[in-house]
């Protein structure tokens, strides 16, 4: 490196300092938004407090079916989605392409398989011992 290049690096910020200045100026500023939030929603609040108390009767319900109806859709639009990825995934394994977590799932389905096996030879022994003792019981 020539000197002029080594002076101008030395006199120029390094960006770090400057990416930190940034962030620190940016947080400050969305900190005092959030405490002007805050504070505007506590005086909102005090203020619409007896409203809320006088029309509680009818609010209560209303807010209850509301709450009931948004959990409806939101489970709605979940579900279908949901169902909307599985046709999906379903599509392209038909097709043969190869798939996100395909090989994951053939390897728990063969994994799953052989914990089955040993279970089930596990259980053929463990039969065959209890006969092989109840025959020894009933000879003696």
């Amino acid at each position: 490196m020539s000197d002029q290049q080594k002076e101008l690096h030395r006199s120029t910020p390094s960006y770090e300092s400057l990416r930190f200045m940034a962030a620190g100026t940016l947080g400050a500023a969305l900190l005092g938004l959030s405490s002007l939030t805050f504070a505007g929603t506590v005086i909102f609040l005090i203020l619409v407090t007896p409203l809320l108390i006088m029309a509680s009767p009818i609010l209560v319900p209303a807010v209850i079916i509301h709450v009931l109806i948004s959990a409806g859709f939101l489970f709605s639009g979940g579900s279908g989605i949901g169902a909307l990825a599985a046709m999906f995934w379903t599509y392209r394994n038909v097709g043969g392409k190869n798939l996100f977590g395909a090989d994951q799932l053939d390897f728990a389905r063969m994994k799953i398989a052989s914990k089955a096996w040993g279970m089930k030879e596990r259980a053929k022994e463990g039969g065959q011992s209890v006969q092989n003792k109840a025959q020894e019981t009933t000879q003696a």
